[in-house]
C-alpha cells in the first residue's frame, strides 16, 4: 500500500471515499497513536511511543478491519507483529483466510498453538454453557456440592458459606435489574431445580485456550501496544465492560481498540470503501461470527453445527465430542423455556 508522509496527506486520500465519520475519526486516533512527533531541541521530528505494537488476528471480520486500518496508515517507525493462536477449535476456512491475508498484505501472522487447548480444556474443567457469567457461577455452586434447590439466600448461604457471590445470583440477589441475576434467563432457574446438571460446566477452556495464551504470547513478544479488535457494539462481556478505545497501562503495554466505536454500519461502509474480504465462514458458509468454532456460547451454535457439518466435517465430530453434553443441556432448556412461556400465556388469556 502507498506509505503518506503526513496525516493530512492520508486523510486527503479519503476525501472522496463513502467513509462515515466515525471511520474518519478511527483513522485519525489509529495514526496519533501509531506515528507521532517530538522535539529534540532541534525542531519537530517524526517519533513513536510504541516502536514494538502487537495486533491480535482471530481470522474474523473486525479482525480483517483492524489489519487493513493499520496497514493502510503504515507504521514506518514500529515493528508490528501480527498474532493468532489457535485454540484447537477452528475452522479450516479461518486459516486459509490467514494465509490470504499475509498474501494480500504482505505480512506475517504468527501462528500460536493454544496453552490449554480447548478439547482439553474442556475435559479439565467442564463445558462451557449458555454464557461465560453462567458458567462461572454454575461451576461455582458445583464445587460446593449445590443441590440445586429453591431456598432463601439466607438459608443457603448457612449452607454454603464459601459461595456467596454464586448463590446471590442463584438467588437473584444482586440490584432488581442487575443481568448479574440468574432471571435474565428467563426460567433458568426453574429448568435446573427440575433437571439438575449431572456433568460439569466451566468457563475454564476460555481461560486457558485465550487469555493464558494471549498472556505468554505478549510476554514472549513484549510489546509496548497492544491492539485489538473489539467493538462495543458487538456486545460480550469484555466489550460491555469497556467504555473506551485506549488504556494505559504503567506495567506493561497499552491497550488500543481502533474499530472499538464502530457500529455495524460503520462496519459495512468500511468494508465496502476498501474492498475488504472476509474468510469463508462469512461468505461461504452463511456465519455471522468466528471464533472458537462451533462454542456453545454462541447463540447460533446450531448454525456453526450445520456449516461444519456441512463443510467440514472433521471438525463437526470434534465439536460432537467436545461440546455434545452442553448442547444436549442448551436444546432441552430451550424446549424447556418455549414449554413454560406457552403456559404462561395461555394462563394470561
Amino acid at each position: 500500500m502507498k506509505t503518506y508522509e503526513s496525516m493530512t496527506d492520508f486523510l486527503d486520500s479519503l476525501k472522496d471515499l463513502p467513509i462515515t465519520f466515525e471511520i474518519q475519526t478511527a483513522f485519525i486516533k489509529a495514526w496519533g497513536k501509531i506515528h507521532g512527533y517530538g522535539n529534540d531541541g532541534t525542531g519537530l521530528k517524526p517519533f513513536t511511543m510504541y516502536p514494538k505494537i502487537m495486533v491480535s488476528v482471530s481470522g474474523g471480520s473486525d479482525s480483517d478491519i483492524v489489519i487493513d486500518m493499520i496497514e493502510r496508515i503504515g507504521y514506518p517507525l514500529s515493528e508490528v507483529d501480527y498474532v493468532f493462536f489457535d485454540t484447537g477449535m477452528e475452522f479450516q476456512a479461518t486459516k486459509c483466510h490467514l494465509d490470504y491475508l499475509e498474501q494480500k498484505y504482505g505480512i506475517q501472522i504468527k501462528r500460536f498453538r493454544a496453552k490449554i487447548p480447548v478439547p482439553l480444556g474442556v475435559r479439565k474443567y467442564g463445558v462451557p454453557f449458555l454464557s461465560k457469567k453462567v458458567s462461572q457461577n454454575i461451576s461455582r455452586l458445583q464445587k460446593h456440592g449445590f443441590k440445586w434447590e429453591d431456598r432463601s439466600f439466607e438459608d443457603l448461604y448457612a449452607e454454603y458459606p464459601r459461595c456467596k457471590s454464586a448463590l446471590r445470583w442463584w438467588c437473584n440477589g444482586w440490584s432488581e435489574n442487575s443481568s448479574q441475576n440468574i432471571k435474565r434467563y428467563k426460567w433458568l432457574k426453574e429448568f435446573m431445580i427440575e433437571n439438575p446438571p449431572d456433568f460439569r460446566i466451566s468457563d475454564g477452556c476460555c481461560e486457558g485456550a485465550k487469555k493464558k495464551t494471549a498472556h505468554d504470547i505478549a510476554k514472549t513478544i513484549s510489546p509496548n501496544l497492544d491492539c485489538q479488535g473489539l467493538r462495543k457494539a458487538e456486545g460480550g462481556i469484555r466489550s460491555l465492560s469497556l467504555n473506551t478505545c485506549f488504556e494505559e497501562k504503567f506495567d506493561g503495554a497499552d491497550r488500543f481498540r481502533p474499530i472499538f466505536w464502530f457500529t455495524e454500519s460503520d462496519k459495512q461502509a468500511y468494508e465496502a470503501a476498501f474492498e475488504v474480504c472476509h474468510s469463508d465462514c462469512y461468505t461461504k458458509y452463511g456465519l455471522r461470527r468466528t471464533g472458537c468454532a462451533c462454542c456453545p456460547f454462541g447463540r447460533d451454535f446450531e448454525a456453526e453445527l450445520s456449516a461444519a457439518e456441512k463443510y467440514e466435517p472433521n471438525l463437526y465430530r470434534a465439536a460432537l465430542n467436545v461440546f455434545g453434553k452442553s448442547y444436549e443441556y442448551t436444546r432441552k432448556y430451550r424446549e424447556y423455556r418455549q414449554m413454560r412461556e406457552k403456559e404462561s400465556d395461555n394462563e394470561n388469556h
